[in-house]
């Protein structure tokens, strides 16, 4: 609310949270990949029939999740934006 009343458009915002949110899910995903990758290859030992990971699922799973969290941090971001700034600064 403050930063509409001090002229900030909607894009700016969306910009502003979008940008620190993705960086957050960045570095998630730089952590988690190589322990995801080692739990896979202990679990797929454990069969007959091997098989090998390929480098583009952790990949395509990086993108889902950063996908799903800029709709969800963009939608509410989006509906915050849009409301009357009178109205977020009452109940701050």
């Amino acid at each position: 609310g403050i930063r509409k009343v001090n002229g900030a458009k909607v894009s700016e915002i969306l910009t502003m949270l979008n940008k620190d949110f993705i960086k957050w899910v960045a570095i998630a995903f730089i952590i988690t990949t190589p322990i995801a990758y080692y739990a896979m290859n202990k679990w797929l030992e454990n069969f007959a029939y091997k098989t090998t990971l390929s480098w583009w699922i952790f990949v395509l799973a990086g993108v889902l999740a950063l996908a799903v969290a800029l709709l969800t941090v963009s939608w509410q971001t989006f509906k915050a934006a849009r409301r009357n700034p009178v109205e977020a600064l009452r109940y701050e």
